[in-house]
């Protein structure tokens, strides 16, 4: 079970103004792991939406926030495929400093058409890709 990981230190724009992080950028957070992972997996955003007219909406995501993070924290973040669907991707995060958990996620993101806004099978070299990082080689379910 490879997970995806990536370092980031809490900046001055995350805090309110007790210093503390605010909960909606843990969402934007997770969406930049999400981004890194595709690059590292050679499917930069940059080029893999407009060419390919992918849409990567998120459908639904559960979030669970243990302790705060302050300003300066050096965060690992860690991304889990936990279910590969037919056009549906189940992923997990989960963001630590100093080896507490932060808080986790479970995000279901869709893969989409930019041309008619509905759902689509993943593309097959992007779905190659997704395997590396399942947790459970039984966790494909290309019905979903």
């Amino acid at each position: 079970m490879p997970a995806f990981v990536t370092q980031r230190a809490v900046r001055f724009s995350d805090c309110d103004p007790a210093g503390i992080v605010y909960f909606p950028r843990c969402f934007d957070l997770m969406n930049g792991v999400v981004e890194d992972w595709w690059t590292a997996m050679g499917f930069p955003w940059r080029t893999t939406i407009p060419e390919r007219r992918l849409g990567l909406p998120t459908a639904v995501m559960t979030t669970e926030f243990l302790a705060p993070s302050f300003l300066g924290d050096p965060l690992t973040c860690s991304l889990t495929v936990v279910r590969i669907g037919g056009a549906s991707l189940d992923l997990r995060h989960e963001v630590r400093s100093d080896g507490q958990l932060r808080f986790r996620a479970a995000q279901t993101v869709v893969c989409t058409s930019l041309d008619t806004h509905k759902s689509q099978p993943w593309p097959e070299d992007v779905r190659s890709a997704f395997a590396a990082y399942l947790e459970s080689p039984h966790a494909h379910d290309p019905s979903a």
